[in-house]
């Protein structure tokens, strides 16, 4: 496994089977992206616009996420493409809100905590052959078909079994030939797994758990702590247990607050 990531350009070589022609219009459909990626594992709106935009497809952040499905996303709305040969080849852009075509869904087989294998939708495994190029044509899985996915500052690399990085050139030529990952080998897997949908995703972290808990998490947060004391008022909590349920749990809090600060006062 590399240890870090370096800016290095993946050597050119050519792909075994690959049937698409070098020409302007096939270098426009590699389209560059910079690798990064939302920081936060939760659900965020640019999430949710990121895989609107995909048709549904997410982008997996760590390898936990790998599962039976995956598409391997080598720029904005591009993917590897399986040939019926046994080649594999960079797909046509997608239009915005479309995911990948069938050929360019792959089946993930994790082989330990670490590895996984593709599987083509032909039945092929991807192999790296002995000059790093790679094609899907055999049936078993043996050491040259298994892929370590290196996640490291919010950006992937694939690790090919020859300790090399999986590289696309401006030409569409695919191998794993970069010893080290740069611009040129980052790139996405994408998944269509439903994702199940945390019950506290709507809910404030502060107002988690009980009501005295979220009383005194919102004290914690806006208290000037002048005295280094926690201030909290002690009064019965059956009005925020129902506040809680009609939706006006915040309006309570502040009235509470400032009945015991007015209480203060009088004292």
């Amino acid at each position: 496994m590399a240890d870090s990531y370096a800016m290095v350009k993946g050597g050119k070589l050519n792909l075994k089977g690959h049937k698409l022609k070098k020409s302007k219009k096939h270098k426009s459909h590699k389209r560059k992206f910079d690798g990064s990626s939302a920081s936060a594992p939760a659900v965020r709106q640019s999430d949710h616009e990121d895989v609107a935009k995909h048709g549904g497809w997410w982008e997996v952040k760590q390898f936990a996420d790998i599962t039976a499905n995956i598409a391997i996303e080598v720029g904005d709305s591009v993917y590897i493409a399986a040939l019926d040969n046994g080649g594999l080849a960079i797909g046509e852009p997608r239009d915005e809100g479309d995911g990948p075509d069938p050929t360019e869904i792959f089946t993930a087989i994790k082989i330990n905590d670490t590895k996984v294998a593709f599987k083509s939708g032909y039945g092929k495994y991807v192999t790296v052959e002995a000059d790093g190029t790679l094609e899907a044509k055999v049936e078993a899985m043996g050491a040259r078909e298994q892929f370590e996915p290196v996640f490291q500052d919010g950006k992937l690399a694939l690790n090919g079994c020859n300790n090399c990085f999986l590289t696309c050139d401006e030409d569409g030529e695919l191998a794993c030939s970069a010893r080290t990952a740069g611009e040129g080998e980052f790139l996405r897997l994408r998944s269509c797994a439903v994702r199940e949908r945390d019950p506290l995703e709507d809910i404030p972290l502060e107002e988690r758990g009980s009501v005295k808990d979220a009383e005194i998490n919102y004290v914690k947060k806006f208290q000037s702590f002048q005295d280094r004391r926690l201030r909290v008022n002690e009064e019965d909590k059956a009005a925020l247990k129902k506040a809680k349920k009609e939706g006006d749990f915040h309006e309570v809090l502040l009235d509470r607050r400032s009945k015991m600060k007015a209480d203060r006062y009088c004292k």
